[in-house]
């Protein structure tokens, strides 16, 4: 029964892509103005996330979220799932999100990290790729934007360690501003390689900001122990 509730969410997420082709068209039209982009993809977001619920019956909690600055920070996270791609636009309204480059081939969702716009790196750009990221991260966060990065580069299965790339560490030091863990275990209900979505309650754990001012290395150590911490005792426990 599981997999079939999966499979009707999956069809489901198709049509309600679809729907938003005409909004596309009149955003263009528009001039493609940069918060109706982002209330577009925010409904967009919020709806398959409906759908996630009574389809699948996966929702979340949060937890902590007094530990959100006040003021815009760069938010790193473990990444488990397509998930929590979804979700900070909800969580997180006008977040820029650091993406692949590769992303670019999803139909809709890629007009709207154009659009919205994201933060897109190629990472076989090398250096050039880095200093991208780090001038459009510094812009997004002068305009009072959140700047939200997965250090892991890609997913991975709940049961792995977490170890991050390079990039977050420079973000880090040449950005000045607070880091905001978010611990995440999406990867258990819908995880790379997984048959199918789960029901159940993904945790989000916003954890206790990092100041700024640290050497690289010792906020990479800090980060990391931070986020495998709560990933081996996530919190609330999986259904």
């Amino acid at each position: 029964m599981q997999h079939v509730r999966s499979i009707l969410f999956d069809i489901f997420l198709a049509l309600w892509t679809g729907l938003f082709a005409p909004a596309l068209a009149i955003l263009w039209l528009c001039g493609s103005p940069e918060r109706g982009v982002r209330l577009a993809s925010r409904l967009w977001a919020r709806g398959i996330l409906i759908g996630l619920k009574w389809l699948v019956g996966l929702t979340y909690a949060e937890r902590d979220r007094h530990n959100i600055p006040d003021e815009p920070c760069l938010i790193i996270a473990n990444h488990q799932s397509t998930w929590e791609t979804l979700a900070f636009l909800i969580l997180f309204p006008d977040v820029a999100i650091v993406a692949k480059q590769e992303l670019l081939t999803i139909p809709v969702f890629s007009w709207f990290l154009r659009k919205s716009p994201m933060i897109l790196i190629d990472r076989e750009s090398g250096s050039k790729a880095v200093r991208k990221m780090v001038d459009e991260s510094r812009a997004a966060l002068d305009q009072g934007r959140s700047v939200l990065i997965f250090p892991e580069g890609t997913r991975k299965p709940a049961s792995e360690p977490i170890a991050f790339k390079r990039g977050v560490e420079l973000l880090y030091t040449k950005l000045d501003r607070a880091v905001l863990p978010v611990a995440l275990n999406s990867g258990l209900f819908w995880g790379p390689g997984q048959p199918y979505k789960r029901a159940g309650t993904i945790s989000v754990s916003y954890l206790r900001p990092i100041e700024p001012g640290l050497p690289g290395n010792e906020f990479i150590r800090r980060a990391e122990q931070l986020l495998e911490a709560e990933r081996r005792h996530p919190w609330p426990q999986a259904a």
